[in-house]
Formats: C-alpha cells, structure tokens, sequence
C-alpha cells in the first residue's frame, strides 16, 4: 500500500508510520508544519493533525483524489459537514477512536443502558497532558451511544493515551465499563484495518465502528 500521512511527526503520524513500516506499507507523501514531502500519489490519505489544517487536508484530498482516513478531534460540525459532501465521490472514514477495545465498550454500554433502570449514569476520561480538545471525541462517542444527557469529566494528566469509564449506579451497586489503551500502537493497528478497508471500499461516509461491525461480517 502506498498512503499518505498529514501529521506525519505527531505522536499518532510516529506510531503509524512505524507500523504500516512493519508491514511492508511506502509512506509516499506527508506533510506537517515542517512542510510537505512528496514521492508519489497516495492511494489512501490518513490525517491526526489538528483542525486548523482541515482546509489543507481537503486540498491534498481533492488532488489526489483518494480514500481519507480521519482521526482528528475536535472538528466542528462545519467540518464533518464537509466530510460528508466529499464522502459523496470517495471513501471517507472519520472516528474519533480507531480502537477495536472501544467498539466493544460501545456496545456493553448499550446494552447496559438498555438493561438497568432507575441509574445514575457518570462518564470519566483521562488523556495526556498536550491533548489540546475536552471533553475527549470518545466520550462524545460513548454520550452518543447513551442519547441522554451524562455528564462527562475531565483529566489531563502526564502521557495516558486513553482511558474511559462509564458508570451505572444505583442505590445498591454501581456497574463500571472501562477501556485503558496501553499505548498508541492500538489505534494504528485501527488506521490499518481501516486504510485496508477503504483501498476496496466504495463511496462513503464511514466510522471506524462500521468498519468493525462489517469486517465482523466477513
């Protein structure tokens, strides 16, 4: 595979680049604040920049004319809007998690909310100290997955990659559903999955909890 990276010496562009290496995959094209380093047209795009370079990744997008992977939090609905009027012609895959873990956590919550009643419902989440958006694009995800008012706390705190918890509680127990990402590599083994997906995949608006419920179906 031939792909492409903006955010390339990020934390995330790093822990990409070193496993798509591994597996035999050519960076061929990247660009960051450093500036833009071209080899070859990318057959698939993969952006964890930040959303002040949104306009430059829809630029890259729209010459080279292939399939977008997206991990960047806190983009504006503007934003997502934009996403889905490119989804209309290319593959795009846009999640604010790219964890397999949090796919299954999406669905314990679920169902839990949908077995308990009479629940306080709590959400915690903690990242490291440089993430710049709070709360976190995964707690937004979890609240979704809820469709009810939670409240959602905050911490920052040294170099965690991730962890969530939401809580149900009653006045005899409480329910926790917890994920703890261990390091980055587990959201690039994500970004994998999903650039293999989207090299076969047809036009669309894709999350990458599609891409775990239809490649389950395989």
């Amino acid at each position: 595979m031939k792909y492409g990276i903006i955010g390339r010496n990020g934390r995330m562009g790093n822990e990409i680049y070193n496993l798509f290496s591994e597996k035999g995959h050519d960076l061929v094209f990247s660009y960051d604040k450093e500036g833009e380093n071209f080899l070859e047209t990318p057959e698939v795009l993969i952006d964890f920049s930040l959303p002040t370079a949104f306009e430059k990744v829809i630029e890259y997008v729209e010459k080279f004319r292939c399939p977008l992977i997206i991990g960047t939090t806190g983009l504006s609905n503007e934003q997502i809007t934009k996403l889905k009027e490119l989804s209309q012609t290319l593959p795009i895959i846009q999640s604010y998690n790219f964890s397999l873990g949090i796919q299954v956590l999406l669905r314990l919550v679920k169902l839990a909310d949908k077995l308990l009643d009479d629940v306080d419902i709590e959400i915690t989440e903690t990242h490291h100290r440089f993430k710049k958006d709070k709360p976190s694009g995964t707690a937004k995800m979890i609240k979704e997955v809820l469709n009810k008012e939670v409240n959602i706390s905050s911490l920052r705190l040294g170099n965690v990659p991730g962890d969530h918890t939401v809580y149900f509680g009653n006045l005899g127990e409480i329910i926790t559903i917890s994920h703890r990402a261990l390091s980055r590599r587990t959201f690039a083994a994500g970004v994998l999955k999903s650039a293999e997906f989207a090299l076969k995949a047809v036009a669309g608006f894709y999350t990458f909890q599609d891409i775990f419920e239809l490649t389950k179906e395989e």
